[in-house]
C-alpha cells in the first residue's frame, strides 16, 4: 500500500521526519508546519525547515514511497508559509457599537539527477543510493535500505550523528519498502536574515499515493526533552476538507466573546483554550482550526491565496479536470490549477510519545461552518454546512458609551474602530506561544458547556431619553 509522509518545520518548530547533524550536537524542534496539496491520488508536499542547532551542515531524513528525481523537487520562498499561517490562524476581532441614534450600515466583513549507485560505506549495509542531485542549498540523496540498522550505520559512516532510537523508528518504513529522502544542507549556501538566523528554502516534492499519511513518530527523535511537539498541517484540495482518521477530531471552540484584556495576551489565551479542548477528550486529538475557501476570508488578517500561489504550492502537478481552462500564462496540456476556490483545511496536533503512537492518516470529510459575524454567530462549534466556512474567531465588543440623543435608540449595531485602528489580531505561530496561565472562566464571556465555561451576562444599556 502506497502512503504519503510529510515532515518539516518553521521558526522554532518541530518535525515529522528527523534531523541528523554533522556533529555530536543535538538538533531539536518544537513546532512543525506542512502544506499538503491533494489531487486525486497525487500529493504534493512542501517542507519548510528551520532548526535549533549549530550553524553547520545537517540533513533532513523523510520516508517517501517512490524514488524522487531532480525534476520532482523544487525550492520555494519562505514567505508563503507566513501567509498561510496568518490566513488560517485563530483570530481575535474587535467591534465598536455604533451610535444607537445614528447607526451606520457598516459591513463587518470588511474589517478587516545523478544516477543511482553505491556510496562510501554502503557495501554490506543493504543501502542503495537510488538518486543524487542538488537543488538550491540542498544536496539530495534518495536511499533504499534493506535493514534499518544498516541505514543508521550508513548515515553514521557518512558523518552524521544519529538521534538515539533512530534504527527502531526507521524499521517500520524499511519493512514497508519505503525510500528515504535525505536533504543535506550546505551551510555556506544558506540565506541568513538580518539577525543572522539561518533561513532555509522550503522544499516541495510530489508523487502518487493511495493514502495520505504523516510520519509523526519519527519527529519524536528530535523532541526537546520533556516538551510536547506541535504539528500544523495545511491541506489543500479542489473538493474537500480533511479530518484525521485515527485520532479524535475536535473543532476549536469559536465565536466566544472575551474580555478586553485578552487583546494583550491573545496567543497565551488561545494556547490555554487549545489545551483545554484537547484535555476534554482525553488528551489525544486532532484540532481543526480552519476550513474555508482558499480565495476568500472573513475577516481577513491577510489577503487570501492567489491562483499563482496555488500553482507554487503544487496545484500545477495534477491532471486538469474536463472543462477547466488553464490559468492566464499557464501552459496548455494536462497540468492545471482551478480558477475557482480550493478548500483550505488547517489541522493542529500537539503530542508527545505518550499521546501518539502511530502516524497520522487523513480522510476527506463533509463541509462545516462556524465563526462568522452572522445571525448564527451564537453557535460556538462547527456545524454541518453546504460549503466550508469555519474558523477559530474570538470577539471583544466595545459598547456605546456616548450620549443617547433619541427616544428610541437602536442598539446592537457593531462596526469598525472609530479611529481606523487595528481590529483583527491573528495568533500566529501558536505552537511556539508561551503556555502562561490564563483563567478561561474569568476572561471568556460566552457560555461553553463542553469546557464548563459559564460565561457572563451582557451589560444592559442605560435607556437614556433625550
Amino acid at each position: 500500500m502506497l502512503a504519503i509522509w510529510v515532515c518539516w518545520a518553521v521558526p522554532a518548530q518541530a518535525f515529522c521526519g528527523f534531523f541528523v547533524a554533522g556533529s555530536q550536537a543535538k538538533l531539536t524542534n518544537q513546532t512543525s508546519q506542512a502544506v499538503v496539496v491533494r489531487q486525486g491520488n497525487r500529493t504534493t508536499l512542501t517542507l519548510s525547515n528551520d532548526y535549533q542547532g549549530p550553524p553547520e551542515s545537517f540533513a533532513l531524513v523523510v520516508p517517501v514511497p517512490v524514488v524522487l528525481q531532480k525534476d520532482d523537487v523544487k525550492t520555494l520562498e519562505p514567505s508563503l508559509f507566513d501567509k498561510l499561517d496568518a490566513l488560517t490562524a485563530p483570530r481575535l476581532v474587535e467591534y465598536w457599537e455604533e451610535d444607537p441614534c445614528h447607526p451606520h450600515a457598516d459591513d463587518l466583513s470588511l474589517i478587516g539527477g545523478a544516477k543511482g549507485g553505491r556510496s562510501r560505506g554502503a557495501d554490506g549495509l543493504g543501502v542503495t543510493v537510488e538518486a543524487q542531485f542538488a537543488v538550491g542549498e540542498y544536496e539530495i540523496v534518495v536511499l533504499g535500505a534493506k535493514d534499518s540498522t544498516g541505514l543508521e550505520t550508513w548515515l553514521v559512516q557518512n558523518g552524521y550523528h544519529i538521534p538515539a532510537g533512530a534504527a527502531t523508528a526507521l524499521a517500520p518504513y524499511v519493512r514497508d519498502q519505503m525510500k528515504f529522502f535525505v536533504a543535506k544542507v550546505d551551510i555556506k549556501k544558506v540565506h541568513r536574515d538580518e539577525h543572522g538566523t539561518v533561513v532555509l528554502s522550503p522544499l516541495r516534492f510530489g508523487y502518487p499515493s493511495n493514502d495520505l499519511r504523516l510520519p509523526v513518530r519519527l519527529g519524536l527523535l528530535n523532541a526537546p526533552k520533556g516538551q510536547k511537539q506541535d504539528l500544523v498541517v495545511y491541506l489543500l484540495s479542489p473538493t474537500s476538507r480533511f479530518d484525521v482518521a485515527n485520532l479524535t477530531n475536535v473543532y476549536i471552540p469559536t465565536n466566544l466573546e472575551v474580555s478586553d484584556e485578552v487583546r494583550n495576551r491573545f496567543p497565551a489565551f488561545y494556547g490555554q483554550l487549545f489545551d483545554a479542548s484537547v484535555a476534554a477528550v482525553g488528551g489525544k486529538a486532532a484540532v481543526t482550526e480552519y476550513a474555508w475557501s482558499s480565495n476568500a476570508c472573513d475577516p481577513c488578517p491577510t489577503p487570501p491565496l492567489t491562483p499563482t500561489e496555488l500553482l507554487t504550492l503544487g496545484a500545477d502537478s495534477g491532471e486538469r479536470p474536463p472543462g477547466v481552462s488553464p490559468l492566464p500564462g499557464q501552459a496548455s496540456g494536462r497540468r492545471w490549477a482551478s480558477r475557482e476556490a480550493w478548500v483550505l483545511t488547517r489541522i493542529h496536533v500537539r503530542y508527545d510519545a505518550k499521546t501518539i503512537g502511530e502516524d497520522l492518516v487523513f480522510k476527506e470529510e463533509e463541509p462545516i461552518s462556524g465563526g462568522s459575524e452572522t445571525p448564527s454567530s451564537s453557535l460556538t462549534t462547527a456545524t454541518p454546512a453546504s460549503i466550508n466556512n469555519f474558523q477559530g474567531r474570538y470577539i471583544i465588543r466595545h459598547p456605546w458609551k456616548g450620549n443617547v440623543s433619541c427616544q428610541h435608540p437602536g442598539w446592537g449595531n457593531w462596526g469598525s474602530p472609530p479611529d481606523n485602528g487595528p481590529a483583527i489580531h491573528a495568533a500566529k505561530h501558536v505552537g511556539a506561544a508561551a503556555r502562561t496561565p490564563v483563567d478561561l472562566r474569568r476572561v471568556v464571556q460566552t457560555a461553553f458547556a463542553p469546557l464548563k465555561l459559564l460565561g457572563k451576562k451582557a451589560a444592559t444599556h442605560k435607556q437614556t431619553a433625550p
